[in-house]
Parts: C-alpha cells; sequence; structure tokens
C-alpha cells in the first residue's frame, strides 16, 4: 500500500509535466501549524511545505508538495512527506483540492500513507490562507491532523 502511495505521487507529477509548459502554474511555500490527535491523546504541530501546482484548465489544477511536519513533544522526530494534489478553483481567490502523500522519518515505524483535503484562499496576488485535514495510515496506528497555514504563491 506504501508503494502504491508513493508511486501515485510519482505517476501524478509525471503526468501534470506536460502542463507546466502552459502559463498560469504557480510555486507555493507555507508555514502551517495545529493540531495532531490519536486516540485520546492531541499535540501541537508545525511544518512547513512547498509545492507546485500545474492549472488543467480553467478550474482544475494538479500540484506536488514536499513538506516537513514536527509533532511539538520532547523527542518527536521530523517527518518529510510528499504527496500529490487535485483541486479546482472555487473562485479567482479560492483552491480546493484532495492530497494524498506519503510521509516518513528516519525510524520506519512513523511512516504513514496519508489522505486529506483542504482549502485555500488568496488574501492577494501572492498571500494565502488556508485549512487542511489530513488522516495518517500507519502501522503504529491511524493519527488525524488538522492544520492552519499562511503561505506565499508565485
Amino acid at each position: 500500500m506504501r508503494k502504491f502511495a508513493v508511486a501515485t505521487a510519482v505517476a501524478v507529477a509525471a503526468l501534470a509535466t506536460p502542463a507546466a509548459a502552459q502559463d498560469g502554474g504557480e510555486v507555493r511555500v507555507e508555514a502551517r501549524g495545529g493540531i495532531v490527535w490519536a486516540y485520546d491523546e492531541s499535540e501541537a504541530t508545525a511544518g512547513a511545505a512547498i509545492g507546485y501546482d500545474f492549472d488543467l484548465g480553467e478550474t482544475l489544477f494538479v500540484g506536488v508538495e514536499g513538506s516537513l511536519d514536527k509533532v511539538l513533544v520532547d523527542g518527536a522526530d521530523a517527518v518529510f512527506g510528499v504527496s500529490s494534489r487535485l483541486g479546482t478553483t472555487t473562485s479567482d481567490a479560492g483552491k480546493l483540492y484532495a492530497t494524498l502523500g506519503y510521509t516518513f522519518e528516519n525510524d520506519s515505524f512513523y511512516d504513514s500513507i496519508v489522505l486529506g483535503a483542504g482549502y485555500e484562499h488568496k488574501l492577494n496576488d501572492t498571500i494565502y490562507v488556508g485549512a487542511a485535514y489530513r488522516h495518517f495510515f500507519s502501522d503504529f496506528g491511524d493519527l488525524d491532523a488538522a492544520t492552519v497555514s499562511v503561505g506565499a504563491a508565485f
């Protein structure tokens, strides 16, 4: 299943590459924070991501993203992630998307397939705010995360 998620993210990026030649794609850089929870416990989390969205027409887009997130407790490792996303523009300023990815860190015990959804809203030509939900399927046990972000798109 993990290989499937990584292969899917790579395939989406490969399929989207021809769209990069068209105008309308954009690089995104964001900082995010929120909460991660499992069972009866929750902790704060913070992270950053960089990605590229490719336009697939007037309202559809596909993107790729690399991320680094950390649960803010002593001893927690940083978690790296790669993901793809598919979405639609909801207005001149809004983007609604679904995401599929894979996260990993030094101990493969915490590797996870990630499925999620989010919304971004541009405040001006460059700055946007967003909110996202992600579900992590791991051998350790399933986790959930809700984050808010602020970013810049170029």
